[in-house]
C-alpha cells in the first residue's frame, strides 16, 4: 500500500509541474501581447514564440513523462535531473526574452547567445543525468 501511495505522489509532482509550465506559458504568451501594446508596432519572433519554451519544453515533456515513466520520479538522481533542465527552460525562456526586448527596442547584444549555449547545455546535462538516473538501481 506505500509504495502505490508513493508511486502515486511521484506521478503528482510530474503533474504539477506540467501544469505549473502550462500557466508559465501563459504568463509568456501575456507577456508577448502585452509588451506588443507598447512596442509601437514592433514585434520580435524571440518575442512572439517565447511560450514554446515552456509549452513544448515544459509542459509537453512533464506529460510525456507522467504517461510513459511515472516511476522516473524516485530515482536516485532525479532532483539534479530535474533542477538542471528546469533551470534550462528557465534561461532559455530569459535569454529569449531579452532578445526580443533588444529587437522591439532596435538594439541587440552580443551577449544574448550565451543564454541559448548555457540553456542549451543544462537540458542537455539534466537528460544526461535523468539517463544516468535510470540506469541506477
Amino acid at each position: 500500500m506505500y509504495i502505490s501511495a508513493y508511486k502515486e505522489r511521484q506521478s503528482h509532482q510530474l503533474l504539477k509541474t506540467a501544469l505549473v509550465y502550462l500557466a508559465i506559458s501563459a504568463l509568456c504568451f501575456l507577456i508577448d501581447k502585452i509588451y506588443a501594446l507598447f512596442g509601437h508596432g514592433v514585434s520580435s519572433p524571440a518575442m512572439t514564440w517565447l511560450f514554446l519554451y515552456p509549452l513544448l519544453g515544459g509542459a509537453l515533456v512533464f506529460m510525456l513523462l507522467r504517461l510513459l515513466a511515472p516511476v522516473i520520479a524516485a530515482k536516485p538522481l532525479y532532483r539534479i535531473a530535474y533542477n538542471l533542465y528546469n533551470s534550462g527552460i528557465a534561461t532559455l525562456i530569459v535569454g529569449s526574452m531579452l532578445q526580443g526586448v533588444f529587437e522591439i527596442a532596435g538594439t541587440s547584444s552580443p551577449y544574448t547567445i550565451v543564454f541559448y549555449i548555457v540553456g542549451g547545455l543544462m537540458l542537455v546535462a539534466g537528460v544526461v543525468a535523468l539517463q544516468i538516473s535510470k540506469q541506477r538501481r
